[in-house]
């Protein structure tokens, strides 16, 4: 078959590896690069990031290592040991792991019957179901800004039950070596070494559909067809590229309705380590940063010589886009006290370059109303994918799909 991928993102790139083992594979990306918001970024030296940060959710054990491994993108994931610290009040540092230990005696006592009740929770919001609890609303949101930019008040904890549940099957966080461009490379170099291609500084105009069905796609005013589209852009953009009487009602309707999760990541370069390992940082106690990673202990080479690459985030609180940056570099300068460093970039994420193009909890799926279109990425993400763990179990059901549709 004769195939179309719409964006070089991480799920176009994962999406065109795997379809291109048998089939024409062509890929059209309108930036000058491939990655989208999964890549590094040269800077003074230091390999920041487009978006993601250079760490796997669920390390080598998880859906995203699986998928790379199925397509033969030979990448090294390292597992973070720790896991994860919590920056208490008073200053003090917890293991991730053993969270509980910074709860109220009542809550403690209470914590085996909620997380059994959470792994079933189908109704409400993380905030609903930890009403009563307001010693666990900080935790709750500190993790919910890190890992989905999102807060407690606005996930669903069907939501948080998959991914605690994912937790426990995968495991924790991983750092890709190289970075995110250590994925992003090899996968572009299994869809070339598979006979495919990544044309970058192409756009897609629209994408052509008879009687129902994706038949081609039209480049620079040129169709070229193919046998079925597979969109890294999102559901919105992507209903933009086909003539709107095929847009279903009830479709239209919801994308109406659904909106991208917004964030800030603040990258800051220090001589000595400021968090101290390669986990998560976890920052329930702050008024805006979420969450901060240091993963240049484990891949040195994301920085320059005997130096450390830090990276924090934040969920968007407000549309103060000034307001909140200074609140968050207000933040590092407490959580960091007396330490010495400097601010290398800050970057916002939001509209057409968000941290997901719908949040999480939210996802609409892989089909459109257009047989033989099908969207991938961080607005398709799998149930209880953290970022781009979710991708990866979103573009695995793709190919189901796929397989399905096609034999």
């Amino acid at each position: 078959m004769k195939i179309a991928v719409i964006g070089a993102g991480l799920g176009g790139l994962l999406s065109a590896a795997a379809l291109s083992k048998e089939h024409d594979v062509t890929v059209y990306e309108q930036l000058d690069m491939y990655g989208g918001r999964f890549t590094n970024l040269p800077y003074k030296g230091f390999q920041l990031t487009t978006g993601a940060f250079h760490m796997i959710p669920h390390g080598p054990t998880g859906p995203l290592a699986l998928l790379l491994k199925d397509v033969g993108a030979d990448v090294e994931i390292v597992r973070s040991k720790p896991e994860g610290t919590v920056l208490m009040q008073d200053g003090k540092l917890v293991s991730a792991m053993n969270f509980v230990d910074v709860l109220s005696p009542a809550t403690k006592l209470k914590v085996p019957l909620l997380a059994m009740k959470a792994l079933g929770q189908k109704t409400g919001t993380a905030a609903d179901f930890l009403k009563g609890f307001p010693d666990m609303l900080p935790l709750a949101d500190s993790f919910c800004g890190w890992a989905l930019s999102a807060t407690a008040a606005n996930t669903p904890m069907e939501e948080i039950a998959a991914i605690l549940k994912n937790m426990q099957k995968y495991g924790m966080p991983g750092i890709p070596m190289g970075g995110c461009s250590g994925v992003v490379d090899a996968l572009a170099g299994v869809v070339e070494d598979n006979g495919g291609r990544i044309n970058l500084s192409t756009r897609v105009d629209a994408v052509k559909v008879e009687d129902g069905r994706a038949t081609g796609v039209s480049v620079a005013g040129q169709n070229v067809p193919v046998d079925a589209v597979i969109s890294n852009i999102g559901h919105q953009l992507t209903s933009k590229l086909y003539d709107r009487k095929y847009l279903e009602p009830k479709y239209a309707e919801v994308l109406t309705k659904v909106k991208p999760s917004a964030g800030i990541k603040i990258c800051l370069a220090a001589e000595e380590p400021l968090v101290g390992h390669p986990g998560v940082l976890f920052t329930p106690y702050t008024r805006r940063v979420n969450g901060i990673n240091e993963v240049t202990h484990t891949d040195p080479s994301l920085a320059p010589k005997g130096m450390h690459l830090t990276m924090s985030h934040q969920t968007l609180r407000s549309a103060d886009m000034q307001q909140e940056i200074k609140l968050g570099l207000e933040d590092l300068k407490k959580i960091f006290p007396g330490k010495k460093y400097s601010v290398l970039m800050v970057q916002s994420y939001k509209d057409d370059w968000p941290v997901n193009r719908i949040s999480s909890g939210y996802d609409l799926g892989n089909l459109t109303p257009v047989k033989g279109l099908f969207v991938v990425g961080d607005g398709a993400k799998g149930k209880g994918g953290i970022e781009v763990e979710g991708v990866a179990l979103g573009v695995r059901n793709m190919l189901e799909l796929f397989e399905k549709a096609y034999g």
